[in-house]
């Protein structure tokens, strides 16, 4: 782990692209992992998918440092938790997001569906912890602010996403090192045509199976139904929603408006009439494409 931190800021020193920087999360024991003979594959569809991750990494670009804003955010790509749509829904971004100042970083995290884990439904809140410290631990030295590192998640991402805002401070794996006393809480979360619930008949099934299984285990339901576990605690949230979604329907994500409402959580929510689901920055579509530019917006009034 510590040779390939250093490398991530080698890089950066001396003045190699940071798009090519990928940091693995885990070092030599990764939790809930099994040997296998499963393979990690990639699929160069027109969105770019990868299947059966074996191992997370979090892949960084970084903007220049003379239009550096200090703000960072950790992207979480969908894909129904049957596989990451890393190309469309996480490197496109972060590309966007690091034009305009802001460090971002696709956080390629392990899969439920994988035959290599046990207490699979634990591994994304897993990963997505372990990825938020190592950006936290290594903020100084990559020009970002501690205390603006927030969260993006994208349909089952944003699954991924708003778990880790609702249980940044649940222990979900022995600590291996240093990094494991780093807050996992974000700054705030962006997410957008989220997963939240897992809660019939609201939830996105394939989502809730990939994760839970067939289990009908009422405490593992609400535990991962994020709505249920808003606190005074959790994050700012931005919000993004298309009424006309028939993939993840928009009641996922007025669930979690109302819980942020009733505790106090400040959330700003965009309900479009149609856009349907899976446009990630929506640049093809004349009403969807301002959306990053209002989430900059917001991220700015209150970072």
């Amino acid at each position: 782990m510590r040779w390939t931190i250093l490398s991530f800021v080698l890089v950066l020193s001396t003045g190699m692209h940071a798009q090519d920087t990928i940091i693995p999360l885990w070092s030599d024991v990764i939790p809930n992992q099994l040997k296998s003979a499963e393979k990690e594959r990639r699929v160069n569809t027109d969105y770019s998918a990868i299947f059966n991750v074996q191992t997370p990494t979090i892949e960084g670009y970084l903007p220049s440092k003379r239009s550096a804003t200090g703000q960072a955010v950790l992207i979480f790509p969908g894909g129904s938790y049957n596989e990451l749509v890393f190309g469309w829904e996480g490197l496109d971004v972060a590309k966007a997001l690091s034009a305009k100042g802001i460090a971002a970083f696709v956080v390629k995290y392990r899969l439920p569906v994988s035959k290599s884990l046990v207490d699979q439904q634990d591994v994304p809140l897993q990963d997505a912890q372990r990825a938020i410290r190592i950006v936290k631990e290594k903020a100084n030295e990559l020009g970002i602010d501690p205390n603006k590192i927030g969260i993006m998640g994208f349909s089952a991402g944003g699954h991924a996403a708003s778990t880790l805002g609702t249980h940044f401070s649940e222990q979900v794996y022995e600590p291996m090192d240093e990094l494991d006393t780093i807050s996992a809480r974000p700054a705030f979360m962006a997410l957008i045509y989220p997963v939240i619930t897992m809660t019939k008949p609201l939830t996105h099934l394939g989502s809730r199976t990939a994760l839970l299984g067939d289990s009908n285990d009422e405490d593992l339901i609400r535990r991962f139904s994020n709505e249920l576990n808003v606190t005074k605690d959790t994050p700012p949230v931005f919000l993004i929603h298309s009424v006309d979604d028939d993939i993840v329907p928009v009641e996922n994500t007025l669930l979690f408006f109302n819980a942020l409402k009733n505790n106090g959580v400040p959330v700003e929510m965009h309900i479009y009439p149609y856009g349907g689901h899976g446009y990630a920055i929506g640049r093809k579509d004349e009403h969807l494409k301002w959306w990053l530019d209002g989430f900059l917006r917001w991220l700015n009034d209150y970072f």
